[in-house]
C-alpha cells in the first residue's frame, strides 16, 4: 500500500511535512514533537494546507482485499446484484 498526496506543489515545505505526518495518522502533539513545533502551529499549518486543497490517494497494489477477481477491464464482472 502507498499513500499519495496530490497537490503538494500548492503547499509550503512545512505544510507538506505536517500533511504527510497527519495523513498517516499522527496527532498534533506527535507531529509537533517530531518537527520541533508547538501543537498550535501544527494545527495552523494543517488548516492552511487544507484550505489550499490537496488530495490523499491510497494506492493498493494487486488485489489484497480480494474484490477484483472476476472483474473485467470495463469495470463489470461476474458479480451478480443481490
Amino acid at each position: 500500500m502507498q499513500l499519495e498526496i496530490r497537490g503538494l506543489e500548492k503547499l509550503s515545505f512545512r505544510e507538506r511535512q505536517v500533511v504527510a505526518l497527519k495523513e498517516t495518522g499522527a496527532n498534533n502533539e506527535t507531529v509537533a514533537k517530531r518537527l520541533g513545533l508547538s501543537p498550535a502551529t501544527v494545527a495552523t499549518l494543517y488548516n492552511r494546507a487544507k484550505a489550499k486543497g490537496y488530495q490523499v490517494v491510497l494506492v493498493i497494489a494487486g488485489d489484497p482485499l480480494g474484490v477484483l477477481s472476476g472483474v473485467d477491464e470495463g469495470g463489470e464482472g461476474s458479480i451478480e446484484d443481490e
